[in-house]
């Protein structure tokens, strides 16, 4: 059951280094009270990893080279990058200079209402969006899961028929965790039976919530987001390991706050049956952002 090489690996969450990572994550901090997050971190959720790739690589002349570099040092042939509207932004460059390497998504910001589902329309008909973002707890104010704020944007991702990846459980950064409790996605299921909802970032501590509902919704699905391959919840791993073998689905944290190496050396260890590792590294994600359709 060791990880098969070949597969061609889709990556649902990379970044590039950028170079001023407080500026960056400005949007977490500035709803945070405690001292570490506002003067110390430069990474909002850096108290957690060991270290943080992005801290090194900051001033990096050419990021696209580097996160490119990486991607084919260990095997991934695409990845989910975040877009702006921004021409001149590291993602949109990469969009149109390695069409067939970068997917196009956006995050949403379900506070703004109609302005932002007419910035989600344009974003689509500019960069063939596959995949909208989300981070309830780094909204601001913060909007639940389950909000009614939300239900404009589920809506549109069901009319462009494109997935929702969205962050649950306990958020890193020293935010209310409230908006991301995992029961509160049985009611945007119940209500969107049609969406295809992603859950980013370990549903933790309620993993074994998260696959109880994945059983009971068709459309909903688990990514690895954020998560050292040692780590990843051992209820997830069963479940794509028996009934869940569609539901699962590879998504890193490069340059976040992990480093591909790190991640691809653990990878091995992860106890995924033979016929599970496609499904997981490629075939899931092929499906959900639609890549079959070119």
């Amino acid at each position: 059951m060791p990880m098969p090489t070949g597969i061609g690996i889709v990556d649902t969450m990379i970044g590039f280094p950028h170079g001023d990572m407080k500026a960056v994550y400005a949007f977490i901090t500035r709803q945070t009270k405690d001292r570490q997050s506002a003067e110390e971190f430069d990474f909002p959720v850096e108290y957690m990893f060991k270290d943080v790739p992005e801290k090194d690589m900051v001033g990096t002349p050419d990021p696209l080279r580097v996160t490119l570099g990486e991607m084919d040092r260990w095997g991934i042939e695409r990845a989910l990058v975040g877009v702006g509207e921004d021409p001149d932004g590291v993602s949109a460059r990469a969009l149109r200079e390695h069409p067939d390497r970068f997917i196009a998504s956006t995050e949403v910001d379900p506070n703004k209402g109609m302005e932002d589902i007419r910035r989600i329309v344009r974003l689509s008909e500019q960069y063939d969006l596959r995949a909208l973002t989300c981070f309830p707890s780094g909204t601001f104010p913060q909007v639940p899961i389950n909000d009614k704020k939300m239900y404009p944007i589920y809506a549109k991702c069901v009319e462009l028929g494109i997935p929702i990846f969205c962050c649950a459980g306990v958020p890193g950064p020293r935010v209310r965790m409230a908006p991301q409790h995992v029961e509160l996605i049985d009611e945007v299921m119940y209500d969107f039976p049609d969406l295809v909802f992603v859950t980013r970032h370990g549903c933790e501590p309620w993993a074994d919530l998260a696959v109880k509902l994945m059983l009971k919704w068709p459309g909903l699905h688990f990514s690895t987001s954020a998560f050292a391959p040692k780590y990843y919840p051992k209820a997830v791993v069963d479940f794509a390991n028996t009934r869940g073998s569609d539901k699962v689905l590879y998504a890193g944290y490069y340059p976040m706050g992990l480093s591909l190496e790190r991640i691809m050396n653990e990878m091995a260890s992860v106890p995924f049956r033979d016929q599970v590792w496609p499904k997981f590294l490629h075939d899931n994600a092929a499906r959900i952002l639609g890549l079959d359709r070119g």
